[in-house]
């Protein structure tokens, strides 16, 4: 016999995570052909934007940067420096892998500029639309993030 519940049943369209999910996917898959042709895939070019926003750094300082473990970063480190945009090194303390962009990964970013302006465009969005979508984002990161930090126990 089967129980009736007095919770709401649990919708898939109703759901943040599912709205979320579908935007990131909608937005890789615009980026993964133009990023492509430039020899990059998606991960490999948030991994480009930071370089080419924050400079070299060390790999744990780029996991730490994309919100990742270093071991994510790692894989896209090699494929990036396989392919002639990073070089990596030693730094003095040998236990630090330093990561900076080569001459060919700076030159990439003109390139890289002109398909995210493509993915941009197709989203619909104004600048100003843009700016408060992404600001309303990282605020919700940064609530979900500071309620981890709330034992389970206490109300967050």
């Amino acid at each position: 016999m089967a129980t009736t519940s007095k919770q709401p049943r649990l919708k898939l369209d109703d759901q943040l995570c599912f709205a979320l999910y579908a935007a990131t996917n909608a937005v890789v898959r615009a980026y993964r052909p133009l990023l492509g042709e430039l020899g990059l895939t998606y991960p490999q070019y948030l991994v480009m934007l930071a370089l080419w926003q924050d400079g070299g750094m060390a790999v744990h300082d780029l996991a730490s940067r994309l919100q990742q473990a270093p071991s994510a970063i790692t894989p896209l480190v090699d494929r990036l420096e396989a392919a002639g945009f990073v070089a990596r090194a030693r730094a003095s303390d040998r236990r630090v892998v330093l990561v900076s962009l080569t001459e060919i990964g700076r030159q990439l970013e003109d390139k890289v500029a002109t398909a995210q302006q493509a993915v941009v465009c197709r989203t619909g969005l104004g600048d100003r639309d843009l700016a408060d979508l992404r600001q309303e984002l990282e605020d919700l990161t940064d609530r979900i993030a500071a309620t981890r930090a709330v034992p389970s126990d206490e109300p967050a």
